[in-house]
């Protein structure tokens, strides 16, 4: 199976420039999400922390009332 595909892959002309562009594409993406972590505010990530558990009602949870 291996030789099957090893044969078309040689077949390809400049075959060897896909796995260099693929590797630019994805440290070109980790360098820019690495800077947005980097340069965002405290704020905004506790903001996008706590909004799963927001519904966008005030409601005041009391532990001593709760049942589970």
């Amino acid at each position: 199976m291996l030789k099957f595909i090893k044969h078309h892959m040689t077949s390809i002309g400049n075959i060897e420039v896909y796995p260099m562009i693929s590797f630019i594409l994805f440290f070109v993406f980790f360098i820019v999400v690495l800077i947005m972590v980097i340069r965002s505010s405290k704020a905004f990530i506790a903001k996008m922390e706590h909004l799963p558990l927001e519904d966008g009602t005030e409601a005041t949870i009391h532990a001593e009332t709760e049942t589970i």
